[in-house]
């Protein structure tokens, strides 16, 4: 049986412009940074990796979701750090609130927490 999720590995095209978007996040820097061909930022128990892919090119590949304590909070500090969620943060049929944002290589993100069951 799967325990769980170590690390999602995204491809960038320019590491400085990532960690920088995900550092606005409020992602924790683990190692690398802007001038390194790789770089990993603590997800909670998880990692989420960037690794330089200059010349690969790609196309929509799916979505990374990641619980939060507060989704508006952290659609407040995207706002306020000049990022473009994809929409305001919503309730969802299926139990969570959340929304989305693709970073700026084309990946998308969605932050969610579930909806309490009162």
């Amino acid at each position: 049986m799967i325990d769980s999720i170590s690390a999602i590995t995204l491809a960038t095209h320019n590491m400085a412009r990532a960690v920088a978007f995900y550092a606005a996040l409020g992602f924790v820097l683990k190692n690398g940074g802007a001038d390194a061909r790789f770089t990993s930022f603590r997800a909670g128990t998880s990692y989420l990796n960037l690794t330089t892919a200059p010349g690969l090119t790609w196309s929509w590949w799916g979505r990374a979701i990641f619980y939060v304590d507060d989704v508006d909070a952290l659609y407040v500090r995207a706002v306020a750090a000049d990022l473009a969620p994809d929409f305001a943060p919503r309730d969802a049929s299926w139990g969570e609130r959340y929304f989305h944002i693709t970073d700026p290589d084309g990946h998308e993100l969605s932050f969610a927490r579930p909806l309490s069951r009162g």
